[in-house]
């Protein structure tokens, strides 16, 4: 039988050990998973100040950018609960369709672009979508401003060699254009000067739509006389006219930045997120010489060119309801939050994710007058990707044909062009 100390003593007991596990018990936390990027980092920094607010730890998990998809993907796929948001992005909407959260019931979407949240980008099979925007990136052509006036900035690919070999024989500069080319940073300089050129990966050009896209039998637009014109325009413009570095191909986007910011080159293209990093004193030579205009076009396009898509995050399917919910809380209010948005804006050039604020931002910031004008605005413009599940298949071919095309001979081109048809075509069917 008991005795009354001993009840005292157990009661004590069980008392003092629910409350070490009260004390043990881990604060609330979402664990993000990203790439280091200025945008991303914006976004993040929005992320802790809520979560600050709310009592919520905020786990940051940085991936590098060249295995992101491959890592994300693994992840997804083996219903790990490593992550509870992860950074999405237009290339791989469809790849990832039936691995996320839908996000239909988050209220501040409505405050979305609707040219960014295209359903064929990242809706899954229901109609849902599966994303919460984080802010815009798509590329403008960038020139220096203490080099060049608006009336001297080239309108052609023809006249942007000549503008640049006018700059390099004067010693202005040491290159006239710089801009990546490796896998995964195309958009700097293949797809600008392909798109610029009435030109594509797929045909029908610019086309987005799987049903179209496959009644076409997913043929490539690699042998098309305009791709051929843009592989020897690149060919020409490092070997011939030496405007742009020999190792442009193997550049990824932060070793061609570095190149315009140390005031090497007088011409990049570059998501506009660079656009602080660009004016920033400590990071750049150019800060304050730095300006926005029209892409130049290529002879088969007559009229202006922009592309612009959204990068977001998402929810893992696979995560608890409660942390399913929690991560939605955050990411709902975070629609909603101007002061945090408008940070977003300053610390990068980005325009923010809710849209009600870009006006109130043209105001008092002429550069977002300038984005509106030269990309925002623009009447014909593209999505930035293709939306089924092999693109980034599809990608790798497309830029292993075009390295091997404009690292090889000249006259070696339209071989390889048609040997990277055919990769592109199978990668795609």
């Amino acid at each position: 039988m008991a005795t009354p100390l001993k009840l005292v003593l157990a009661c004590t007991a069980v008392v003092l050990l629910c409350a070490g596990t009260s004390v043990a018990q881990a604060p609330k936390e979402i664990r993000v998973g990203y790439q280091p990027n200025p945008i991303q980092d914006a976004s993040v920094a929005m992320m802790e100040k809520w979560g600050a607010q709310h009592g919520v730890k905020i786990v940051k998990v940085p991936n590098s950018y060249g295995v992101y998809v491959e890592k994300m993907t693994a992840s997804l796929t083996s219903n790990s609960d490593q992550y509870d948001v992860i950074w999405h992005n237009d290339d791989w909407g469809q790849l990832w369709k039936k691995l996320l959260e839908p996000m239909d019931d988050i209220p501040g979407l409505k405050f979305a672009d609707t040219w960014g949240m295209d359903p064929i980008i990242f809706n899954n099979d229901e109609g849902k979508t599966t994303v919460v925007p984080l802010g815009h990136t798509f590329g403008v052509f960038f020139y220096r401003t203490d080099l060049l006036s608006e009336s001297e900035l080239p309108k052609t690919h023809e006249e942007l060699v000549s503008v640049s070999k006018r700059l390099q024989d004067a010693r202005k500069v040491k290159f006239g254009y710089v801009g990546a080319m490796a896998m995964n940073h195309t958009w700097f300089s293949w797809f600008w000067t392909m798109w610029t050129n009435e030109c594509d990966v797929l045909l029908p050009v610019y086309n987005r739509d799987n049903a179209t896209l496959a009644k076409h039998g997913w043929k490539s637009g690699m042998t098309e006389p305009c791709m051929r014109e843009i592989v020897e325009y690149w060919w020409d413009a490092i070997n011939t006219h030496k405007i742009s570095p020999k190792g442009m191909p193997a550049y990824d986007r932060n070793e061609a930045n570095a190149v315009f910011m140390a005031g090497d080159a007088a011409f990049t293209v570059a998501d506009s997120v660079y656009w602080a990093t660009f004016n920033d004193p400590a990071k750049s030579k150019i800060a304050g010489k730095v300006g926005i205009t029209y892409f130049p076009l290529g002879h088969r396009r007559k009229d202006h060119f922009a592309w612009n898509d959204i990068w977001g995050w998402a929810v893992p399917k696979s995560i608890s309801a409660g942390r399913k919910k929690l991560a939605k809380q955050m990411l709902s209010d975070m629609m909603t939050d101007e002061a945090g948005q408008m940070e977003l804006w300053k610390r990068t050039g980005a325009p923010p994710p809710n849209v009600r604020f870009w006006d109130k931002i043209a105001k008092d910031d002429p550069f977002m007058g300038q984005l509106k004008k030269f990309a925002l605005d623009v009447k014909r413009k593209a999505h930035s990707a293709y939306y089924f599940e092999k693109w980034p298949a599809v990608h790798k071919a497309f830029n292993d044909a075009a390295t091997r095309a404009v690292t090889g001979d000249r006259k070696d081109i339209p071989k390889m062009l048609e040997e990277g048809a055919v990769a592109v075509h199978n990668a795609a069917k």
